[in-house]
């Protein structure tokens, strides 16, 4: 089948591409079943992968050569089209052991190259059957560098998917016109609690350790420290980095009160990563991280529960040009002056000049300068924007779950 991206012009290093209307193309190419329609306008033509239907949502780009099982199923991807920059994704294929939630929340996926049969011993089903089973639509065949370069230099745009069976495509079209109109109506993320659509709906214990080679996951058999996760959209690999680090998790709902909490006598309380505006869930979240904060209860937060975080202790968030999606992103330890390459997928920033006095910034974004942690002086309490349990990533960041442990000790 030809390539649709072939006839794409040619770009420049540098290149604008939010004020080129070159290839804002409505026609149809022969072969094409599915197509990636932006808010301003834009038609992306492709080949639909995984589920057939339409996907709506914030589309962004995650620029990791690994993992795309594991960023698939992040729960903070919900409400968003992840476009991959890295052009073969499937080759491992999809597993079951490499997920982060039961049930993936993002919206779908833009991939460059076509997916392919899968070429490891892991592989339990090609990504194709993967995304199928799990209702996600994609599409493939899309020039993903000028579709990066557009949100690197526009920002993140409201967008659709839409892949149907090539016979009905041959019938009755694509109407583009108005797939741009259900992309431009589509509410923004900024202003959006989406933690309550992702967290879990009861209190459950956590006991699954992490993977190791052969022998797969783990059980905590000897716990020596109580937790209790706070779960805004958590990743299952924190829970388990959590786990192997002796600590009995107890995973509560997102809506859960300082009370109801701090009645589990925990050792330490944990905020989960989670999708949407960290403003939004602080609604309900702040009050709660307050009152633990005031009880001197040991707090680490991650991602989500860094923002949130931050608001509690005063600072104030804004939405991201285009965010951070990646397992490549250098950040520095402040404290420690080392350089640790990190996982990353957020759409929210801690504005660094709000922060409060007795608020310290213990981390620092090597490519762009945002803050990437903090921590309150004289309590023990600290949070980081990036991942530490990585899952796509480098495990550069682990050490931050043993100092968790560290501070539960020295309580």
């Amino acid at each position: 089948m030809a390539d649709p991206t072939q006839n794409a012009p040619a770009e420049t290093e540098g290149t604008n591409l939010s004020a080129q209307t070159d290839h804002l193309n409505h026609t149809r190419p022969a072969g094409c079943n599915a197509a990636l329609v932006l808010a301003d306008g834009a038609v992306f033509w492709g080949r639909g992968a995984g589920a057939t239907g339409v996907a709506l949502g914030e589309v962004c780009f995650n620029t990791g050569l690994t993992g795309y099982q594991e960023t698939l199923s992040d729960p903070s991807y919900a409400g968003q089209i992840i476009t991959f920059t890295f052009p073969h994704i499937g080759n491992v294929g999809a597993n079951f052991e490499d997920v982060e939630t039961d049930k993936p929340a993002v919206r779908g996926c833009v991939l460059r190259a076509d997916i392919t049969d899968p070429a490891n011993y892991r592989a339990a089903s090609g990504l194709d059957e993967w995304l199928k089973a799990n209702e996600l639509v994609a599409i493939s065949g899309v020039d993903t560098r000028r579709l990066t370069r557009r949100i690197r230099d526009g920002g993140a745009p409201n967008g659709v998917i839409i892949h149907l069976p090539a016979e009905e495509v041959e019938e009755s079209g694509i109407d583009t016109e108005a797939l741009v109109t259900m992309a431009a109506n589509w509410p923004s993320l900024e202003g959006a609690d989406l933690a309550k659509e992702v967290s879990c709906q009861e209190i459950h214990e956590w006991h699954e350790t992490e993977w190791a080679l052969e022998s797969g996951y783990g059980l905590l058999d000897d716990p020596k420290h109580h937790v209790v996760a706070v779960d805004f959209g958590a990743k299952k690999n924190i829970l388990r980095c959590l786990a192997n680090t002796g600590c009995r998790v107890t995973v509560v709902p997102a809506v859960t009160t300082a009370e109801d909490i701090l009645a589990m006598k925990p050792d330490g309380v944990f905020l989960s990563n989670g999708p949407g505006d960290p403003a939004a869930t602080g609604e309900y979240a702040v009050p709660m991280i307050q009152a633990v904060i005031a009880s001197g209860t040991p707090l680490f937060g991650i991602c989500l529960g860094h923002q949130m975080l931050a608001i509690a202790l005063g600072a104030k968030t804004h939405k991201m040009h285009m965010g951070h999606r990646g397992a490549n992103h250098p950040v520095k330890d402040l404290e420690t002056g080392k350089v640790e390459i990190t996982s990353q997928n957020h759409g929210f920033v801690v504005d660094r000049d709000t922060l409060p006095v007795g608020v310290v910034e213990t981390h620092t974004s090597l490519f762009d300068g945002s803050l990437e942690g903090i921590k309150l002086e004289g309590k023990p309490v600290f949070s980081v924007q990036h991942h530490p349990e990585a899952s796509p990533g480098p495990m550069d960041s682990h050490y931050l779950f043993d100092r968790f442990v560290a501070l539960m000790e020295a309580k």
